[in-house]
């Protein structure tokens, strides 16, 4: 059983007692502001050790906990980009800030108080990731919100808590905002624009193939099918089975090289990253995309392109099978594609977008091609799932909507005359009134009965 402790500061203590891991009887003195929530927790502490749910006290930090929970959950759940990801968030926005509370400590109101000093937390730039904004982003929170749900699930499996905080707390909505991106015409004069070779291959893989700049990177040669039957047939694709990124040598170590096909070493010594060509972060993401056949003849004839280089570097050329890759065959990383493509918008005077936005322009055409159809464009794009489209591109499913009562007004309502049809009235109102006062035209004794029935409903009212 536990009692309340009225102390001498006002606050209330719950003291009770338990069995610890060694079997050893112990007291625990619990602090609480006002004498509601003190009872609230005394009823839980005698619930759980009725029910044998009783979570034994710890000081365990937050911090402490992350780290075996890194340790322990990560190679068996975590991806190496999920990994990065995470412990960065970690590093940076958790540990900084609640990091030494003790986990036991956290309740949905400490939650809510961090997600309110999260909104105004400056954004972190790391070695591999410049902060595009000046404090965090509801995106980010939303990450480490689903982060640390993840993790006090596990807690709870581990039974270092009761219960998850996350639970109760008032998390923060994310509104998908529509996304800039260049138009139709845009893009062909971007391309109309473009003198690089490479760069030119890579704009028209994202927006023909809705790919991420990852997967452009990461294509090889061996999954390029653009043979003259192929173009022939009208079935010329890519396979989607990989993709170029660069992950810390932590997530490689600890992950113990999961999900990965070829690790390029590096360029300079002392690097803490590598360069791998590793698996898609989802298994969606693994798909066949066709081409047009446009675009397969441009594929042909920068591999001709590169078959020349080849030749003239000779031992030179590093050649592991990529279709976009560096002068010397070595894998381009996307900061060097996000560098040619600002030069280029510069040149040209395009919009200020980013590279990945032709992905965004390549999801929004389809669509409007399509006439909404999500699922077929969700097998090019590699979303998890069609909500995901739904929820991103859901003001281009809107136009489709508008389209469609243009399409009923033309095919339907413009030719018929439901136009000059009118409401019907309805006579049978008409006809009782009048009865009702021919009815009380002829009655003197009626007319009192209901002057007297109004009289009361007046009083009653107030009116």
């Amino acid at each position: 059983m536990a009692t309340i402790v009225k102390r001498d500061n006002g606050s209330y203590s719950v003291v009770y007692r338990y069995v610890d891991e060694n079997g050893k009887t112990k007291q625990k003195w619990e602090s609480f502001s006002d004498h509601k929530t003190a009872k609230a927790r005394k009823a839980e502490v005698e619930n759980q050790q009725i029910k044998n749910t009783f979570v034994i006290p710890k000081n365990e930090t937050l911090e402490e906990f992350l780290k075996d929970f890194v340790d322990i959950y990560a190679p068996k759940k975590w991806g190496l980009s999920i990994y990065d990801s995470n412990t960065s968030l970690i590093n940076n926005y958790i540990n900084p800030i609640i990091g030494n509370v003790k986990i036991q400590k956290i309740t949905p109101r400490v939650i809510d108080k961090y997600i309110q000093t999260l909104k105004g937390t400056p954004a972190v730039s790391t070695k591999t990731h410049k902060a595009r904004t000046e404090y965090v982003t509801d995106q980010t929170i939303d990450k480490i919100c689903r982060l640390l749900k993840c993790a006090f699930n596990q807690a709870v499996k581990w039974e270092i808590i009761g219960k998850n905080p996350m639970y109760g707390a008032t998390l923060p909505k994310i509104e998908y905002e529509k996304r800039d991106i260049w138009d139709i015409d845009t893009i062909r004069k971007a391309l109309d624009e473009c003198q690089d070779g490479r760069l030119y291959v890579a704009i028209n893989l994202a927006f023909s193939c809705s790919l991420r700049a990852g997967e452009i990177l990461g294509l090889q040669w061996e999954r390029v099918h653009i043979s003259d039957k192929d173009i022939v047939n009208d079935n010329a694709y890519i396979e989607i089975d990989r993709e170029l990124e660069r992950v810390s040598l932590d997530a490689l170590n600890t992950l113990d090289n999961k999900d990965i096909y070829h690790i390029f070493q590096p360029l300079k010594e002392g690097t803490t990253t590598r360069r791998v060509l590793k698996a898609p972060k989802t298994k969606s993401s693994v798909r066949r995309v066709w081409l047009p056949v446009t675009v397969a003849h441009i594929l042909r004839k920068w591999r001709e392109q590169q078959e020349k280089a080849k030749a003239f570097l000779g031992n030179e050329y590093h050649d592991f099978d990529l279709v976009v890759a560096l002068d010397n065959g070595y894998p381009c990383e996307n900061r060097i594609l996000e560098e040619s493509f600002k030069k280029l918008k510069e040149k040209a005077g395009l919009p200020n977008v980013v590279f990945h936005s032709l992905r965004h322009s390549s999801t929004t055409y389809k669509l409007m091609l399509s006439k909404g159809d999500i699922k077929s464009v969700q097998g090019d794009t590699g979303h998890a799932t069609a909500d995901m489209v739904t929820r991103v591109y859901a003001h281009v499913l809107d136009e489709n909507r508008k389209e469609n009562a243009k399409v009923f007004e033309q095919e339907f309502y413009s030719t018929s005359d439901l136009k000059k049809a009118k409401p019907i009235k309805n006579t049978n109102s008409e006809i009782d009134v009048k009865a009702l006062l021919e009815q009380l035209q002829k009655s003197p004794d009626l007319i009192a009965v209901m002057k007297s029935l109004l009289d009361n409903g007046t009083a009653a009212t107030g009116n």
